[in-house]
């Protein structure tokens, strides 16, 4: 399994203990994840803003994404489960993962020097 896929299937179980339905992969999330993680790789920064000035919807409405509803990012921790145990020691983290108005989560992971760089991209 994917890192991708495996930090799916831990904010499925976060949620279903939390009492929340599951998300669903959304493709459309995961390449806009993806893509921002990529670019924290290659252009060494780490916020939820760019270098650019671009926030998270500036971002997803330029890739024609409707809906974003949160995001979480992160940078260093090894593997899925270690950027999870991350995420849910994070009040803010957690609580996106948590919202149970969320309905679809697209992933996105860089590996690599300095990294790696992960993304999570909730949708409505």
């Amino acid at each position: 399994m994917s890192a991708a896929a495996t930090v799916m299937s831990l904010v499925n179980q976060q949620r279903a203990q939390a009492g929340c339905s599951p998300v669903a992969a959304d493709p459309a999330l995961g390449t806009l994840a993806t893509a921002f993680s990529d670019d924290m790789a290659a252009r060494g920064f780490f916020d939820h803003t760019d270098p650019d000035g671009h926030t998270p919807w500036d971002r997803a409405a330029k890739a024609g994404v409707q809906g974003l509803g949160g995001e979480n990012i992160a940078r260093g921790q090894a593997d899925a489960k270690a950027v999870m145990d991350a995420w849910m020691n994070s009040p803010g983290h957690r609580a996106n993962i948590l919202n149970c108005e969320y309905k679809s989560l697209g992933v996105g992971v860089h590996f690599g020097p300095g990294g790696p760089w992960w993304t999570q991209d909730f949708g409505f």
